[in-house]
């Protein structure tokens, strides 16, 4: 069995990181609570798991691309109008429905991210790439960031 470089060993690592956010993000989303209550002044839970989906979905397709030898078409626009779009695009689908969304593209994601001729993923145009490491780090982050905006907004409205 050949040994795992330090890169490969990172990689693991962080899709593990990945793998464990996007669970607690979607036990979350199983509670049944009232994922129209607004977190931020103009998204509600669910527009942030659109947004999130939206994200997800973009990854796998440009990861996806460049381990089928496709050149990757990255989202284009400036960011705050890129996260309109990613919540506009996602409005009318279920919960249900973008967790599934989400399963399928980190199934799609753990397909391509250990390959060694991926070595930069594009973001968005006009933004930099990322290596395979940082792309995770960046996506759980990201996850994380908005998991913990949402349990917090629902804290304060407890008895």
């Amino acid at each position: 069995m050949k040994k795992m470089t330090e890169k490969e060993k990172q990689i693991r690592s962080n899709v593990g990181l990945l793998t464990s956010e996007l669970e607690a993000l979607v036990k979350f989303f199983h509670q049944g609570l009232d994922y129209d209550m607004m977190v931020y002044e103009f998204w509600n839970a669910k527009d942030i798991l659109g947004h999130i989906t939206f994200w997800h979905e973009s990854f796998a397709r440009n990861i996806s691309d460049l381990g089928n030898g496709i050149p990757p078409n990255p989202v284009k626009g400036k960011l705050s109008e890129v996260n309109k779009l990613s919540v506009a695009t996602t409005k009318s689908a279920t919960i249900n429905e973008l967790i599934e969304r989400l399963r399928i593209a980190q199934k799609v994601i753990e397909e391509f991210i250990f390959l060694d001729s991926i070595t930069a993923i594009p973001y968005k145009k006009g933004s930099r790439d990322y290596s395979r490491e940082e792309h995770l780090e960046i996506v759980s982050n990201h996850i994380r960031k908005h998991l913990d905006d949402m349990k917090k907004a629902y804290a304060t409205t407890k008895k």
